[in-house]
């Protein structure tokens, strides 16, 4: 844990994945004190009509893009919307995502939901120098 899972509407090429990914973990590392070697980033390209949403009543449903973040149980809200925005920031600057097509949701977990074998098993409730 986490996992950050962004589903998107077009194709982009493995560089700028690759990009995203990186700055994804290492903001999302440092703003939420966590080991960067537990954090798995899905880039999923659904393709053309893959993420809809209807951005006004009575509007018809227009393409977006979600970005699905599972972390740990217990994070103030207000760490929650600060990555969220730093997170949607990478995603308009690497990707050229528009903001208002942008949303973020957040899936809490305790540690025991997630098990790395490669790092010890289950992760840590909090791990050191964790809020």
């Amino acid at each position: 844990m986490p996992y950050l899972q962004l589903d998107l509407n077009d194709h982009y090429p493995v560089e700028k994945k690759r990009l995203l990914a990186a700055r994804m973990s290492e903001t999302y590392a440092q703003m939420m004190s966590v080991d960067i070697r537990r954090i798995s980033v899905a880039i999923r390209e659904l393709g053309e009509g893959g993420v809809w949403r209807i951005a006004e009543a009575g509007t018809e449903p227009t393409p977006v893009a979600v970005m699905m973040l599972d972390i740990r149980k217990g994070r103030p809200p207000e760490l929650r919307m600060e990555v969220a925005k730093s997170l949607c920031a990478h995603c308009i600057e690497i990707l050229g995502l528009r903001e208002d097509r942008l949303n973020v949701e957040f899936t809490q977990h305790s540690g025991d939901e997630m098990y790395h074998p490669a790092l010890g098993g289950y992760s840590p409730e909090w791990a050191p120098g964790e809020q």
